[in-house]
């Protein structure tokens, strides 16, 4: 083989001076050249020297192949420096005293290169990792304090339902951090995963208490709905007479607490139904009642039109007897039902009643001998009064005093018109 010239990055050394890399022995040994010595590097017996060269310069070709595919891996960037650092340092040994034949100081060169380049790369990838792993301690961390918040939350005015999914989205979010994200100092990991299981256990521990409590909660009213539901049932018999003793109930009812939906909705079933046939027993009387009422409802309303002329009758005294007549009669009637329509027809005729009082109350008040001897009073007094300012006023209109004469003319229209009143 010839001597081979140095190779580039990317080329494997190949022989190419007269001087060979490699020699085979008579007995089929085969060695490198290193410089100014030979190295065995093994043997092939049972070929030729050619084909004994050709073999370990294959094993030499991949070696080289390898280290390319190392500095290709490097150049193109994506794949971990110390990754590809620790794969050159693997091929360093496998490159110093190689069974292999071709320029091995090339290749022991080419790895230097590119473990000198990793280094750097190895520094930035390691730090780039330290932020990474800070970052994602601060990352965790923050799940664990949402946790213990959650935690540290008073039982009594949680929402669980709430709670529960909150506390599933934090434990989703730190498997996926623990999946995806940069592998944490066991310790710290370890420390961060007691916090957070912790928090989840605080959380599991108040809410089964709180249920606890609430099932318990539940069975008492439970029972004691389903006591009312008894009692209300027991009412009926007594039909309408019930319904005072049910709406007892009721309010103990509402006092009772929640037994939960089902139970709830189950028992109010049943105390309502208990209900609906005590009412079902007013509506079935008030119905036979309002049908019998419909003749009774015709008669007071023709007693209605008799008593509305009422209201012009002249004569009080005729008023008055014509409408205690329309009274009996409506007495006699009796009562009506549905008890509204009743109202509307007493108002009417109180209508009637009223306007026959009030001129009763007027024409009282006319006659009262008290009354009038007051009325008599006043004019004889408001005469001599009137008798008195006209002499006042003449007077004064004979002297010429303006203001007498407007003081005694306002005082004269005074007492007249209270004359006049009185009159009327």
């Amino acid at each position: 083989m010839t001597a081979p010239t140095e190779s580039t990055p990317d080329e494997t050394a190949v022989p190419t001076s007269d001087e060979p890399w490699g020699r085979v022995d008579a007995d089929g040994t085969v060695s490198v050249r290193e410089g100014s010595e030979w190295r065995e590097v093994g043997q092939f017996p049972d070929g030729s020297a050619d084909e004994a060269l050709a073999y370990f310069t294959r094993k030499y070709s991949d070696l080289a192949n390898e280290i390319t595919l190392l500095e290709v891996r490097h150049r193109r960037g994506g794949a971990s420096a110390s990754d590809l650092r620790q794969t050159a340092q693997t091929l360093q040994g496998k490159v110093k005293d190689a069974a292999a034949v071709g320029d091995l100081a090339a290749l022991e060169r080419r790895l230097a290169n590119l473990l000198s380049a990793l280094e750097g790369a190895s520094a930035a990838e390691a730090q780039a990792a330290k932020e990474a792993v800070d970052a994602a301690i601060v990352e965790r961390t923050g799940l664990v304090e949402r946790a213990e918040a959650i935690a540290a939350r008073d039982p009594k005015t949680v929402q669980w339902k709430q709670v529960s999914a909150e506390l599933t989205e934090l434990f989703d979010q730190w498997q996926a951090h623990q999946q995806n994200g940069p592998r944490l100092p066991k310790t710290v990991s370890q420390q961060l995963w007691s916090r957070f299981r912790d928090a989840r256990s605080t959380v599991e521990r108040h809410r089964r208490a709180f249920y606890a409590e609430l099932d318990e909660t539940h069975k008492h009213a439970k029972e004691a709905k389903t006591r009312l539901v008894e009692r209300a049932e027991a009412l009926a018999p007594r039909g309408e007479e019930g319904i005072p003793a049910y709406r007892g109930l009721l309010d103990e009812w509402k006092a009772s607490g929640r037994a939960g939906k089902k139970v709830d909705d189950a028992l109010w079933a049943r105390f309502k139904a208990a209900g609906d046939a005590l009412y079902g027993a007013r509506i079935e009387r008030e119905s036979v009642e309002a049908e019998e009422s419909k003749d009774r409802i015709e008669a007071k309303r023709a007693l209605l039109e008799r008593a509305r002329p009422i209201i012009d009758v002249k004569d009080i005294s005729s008023a008055r007897q014509q409408l205690t007549a329309i009274q009996r009669e409506w007495d006699e009637i009796g009562r009506i039902f549905p008890r509204d329509k009743e109202r509307t027809l007493d108002d009417e005729l109180r209508k009637v009643e009223q306007s026959v009082r009030t001129r009763e109350d007027a024409e009282w008040k006319r006659n009262d001998p008290e009354t009038t001897a007051r009325a008599n009073d006043m004019t004889r007094q408001l005469t001599d009064a009137i008798e008195k300012l006209e002499a006042e006023l003449a007077a004064a209109e004979k002297t010429g005093d303006a203001k007498a004469t407007q003081e005694a003319r306002d005082a004269l229209e005074a007492r007249k018109a209270w004359l006049r009143a009185i009159g009327s």
